[in-house]
């Protein structure tokens, strides 16, 4: 009984991570290459997402400092590598921010790249806490069926 209890656990969390707009279909179809002989594949990838994101976001800080004039092409290809890597996994919420700061770069606007960061840093973080969460779940429920687009 606790096993079901926490297999519905688990789709809730799922349900509401693309409800609140974090993921995108991009994970169902992240989920589908997930079989037998590699069960923790999703949880590999999302791992790796975030040490990549990690060190690009260190990048794009880096360059954001660095005096004046800002190199907003720099700054551009360092967001379109993150919005690349977050289309990836379907994070929704930091591909979109992550297209903000490009639409800024693009006008030179180095106060609302400034803000826009700010905002990709907590998508970020906060994806990366609900996921962390989500795949400890999953753990303790052991192996998942395959992927369902309804979250039950």
């Amino acid at each position: 009984m606790e096993c079901s209890s926490l297999h519905r656990q688990l789709a809730i969390i799922k349900k509401n991570l693309f409800d609140q707009g974090f993921l995108d279909e991009q994970f169902y179809q992240l989920e589908e290459l997930q079989d037998d002989a590699s069960p923790n594949f999703v949880e590999e990838v999302v791992t790796l997402f975030f040490r990549d994101s990690s060190r690009l976001l260190t990048n794009i800080e880096q360059a954001l400092r660095e005096k004046h004039p800002q190199d907003f092409h720099r700054l551009d290809v360092l967001m379109y590598q993150l919005k690349d890597s977050a289309s990836s996994i379907g994070a929704a919420k930091v591909k979109n921010e992550c297209t903000v700061f490009r639409e800024l770069c693009d006008k030179e606007n180095l106060e609302g790249c400034l803000r826009s960061f700010q905002k990709v840093k907590k998508e970020h973080a906060i994806l990366r806490q609900k996921l962390e969460n989500y795949f400890q779940l999953q753990r303790q429920v052991g192996p998942v069926e395959k992927a369902t687009r309804s979250g039950n």
